[in-house]
């Protein structure tokens, strides 16, 4: 470019011995270029001229003495910052307005410092400790009661129940049986090993065991038709010195009549109604 030609790009005037602006190669004089090619302020809504300094975020720009803290007002000049609805915010402000609560001590978890979280609740890292040994919990697996957050070793050591078949600790649900407790997967019939823990069962010498096998290993077996006499489900039946019979199977040898709530006679183990064993010796 000659000295001929040296003039404003914009506004063609000479830029012989006056400042001047290169934009993409090309000169300007500053006045035309702070009209041109400012960009106006987001806090002042005044042009950013060439001679001030341009402080950009996110396509958006401020005078250096307008880049402040939309809240308390505060210089952001080389200060770290966060944004909120397009607002700018000191780390105070930001964490005071934006951040989570300690849920032990109240107090605010800021920006970029490790929260735990819980059941809703946040903690610091610091805070977030077991009830009974105060050691920090962290990623650990932990079991919370009403009055805390327990580590599994000070849980089992204050509080845990243990299983009365297998002896380990039982964390949550489980069975009662004659005053002890089980796992549901380890409350089984003690002969064949079925779980019982949505079953009918009996109970022998303080063992469980299903109805199957108590019947086959214990219960009495029906004089008539030998089958065992269970009681559950409220199952009625009749005894007589050593023998037993179903409700049902009370009945007359001879004419099958019931014998339920009658007077009847015996012979041989055999029992009958007064008028079929009229005649015979009887028993009784």
């Amino acid at each position: 470019m000659t000295t001929a030609q040296f003039y404003c790009q914009y506004c063609t005037a000479s830029l012989l011995g006056k400042k001047y602006i290169l934009k993409d190669d090309s000169p300007y004089c500053v006045t035309c270029y702070d009209r041109v090619f400012s960009n106006y302020c987001e806090e002042c809504k005044k042009p950013i001229e060439s001679n001030s300094k341009d402080l950009c975020y996110k396509d958006r720009h401020w005078h250096e003495g307008c880049f402040k803290c939309t809240k308390c007002n505060h210089s952001l000049v080389e200060k770290p910052f966060a944004a909120k609805d397009e607002r700018l915010l000191c780390t105070e402000c930001y964490s005071n307005e934006c951040s989570s609560r300690c849920f032990h001590c109240k107090r605010t978890i800021m920006p970029g410092s490790r929260k735990m979280e819980f059941k809703g609740n946040c903690w610091h890292e610091t805070c977030f400790v077991c009830e009974n040994c105060r050691q920090p919990i962290g990623t650990k697996p932990l079991i919370s009661k009403e009055s805390g957050n327990y580590c599994v070793p000070c849980f089992e050591k204050e509080f845990a129940h243990y299983c009365n078949f297998c002896k380990k600790v039982i964390t949550s649900g489980g069975i009662t049986f004659c005053d002890q407790l089980w796992h549901k997967e380890c409350f089984l019939c003690s002969g064949c090993r079925k779980d019982l823990c949505e079953e009918q069962f009996m109970s022998r010498d303080d063992y469980p065991f299903c109805v199957d096998c108590y019947n086959h290993l214990y219960a009495n077996k029906c004089v008539a038709c030998s089958k065992p006499i269970s009681g559950l489900t409220g199952a009625k039946f009749i005894c007589f010195q050593d023998s037993q019979w179903h409700s049902e199977c009370f009945n007359c040898g001879k004419c099958s009549i019931s014998l339920v709530g009658k007077g009847f006679l015996t012979q041989n183990k055999e029992i009958f109604c007064q008028k079929c064993g009229s005649g015979m010796d009887s028993d009784i």
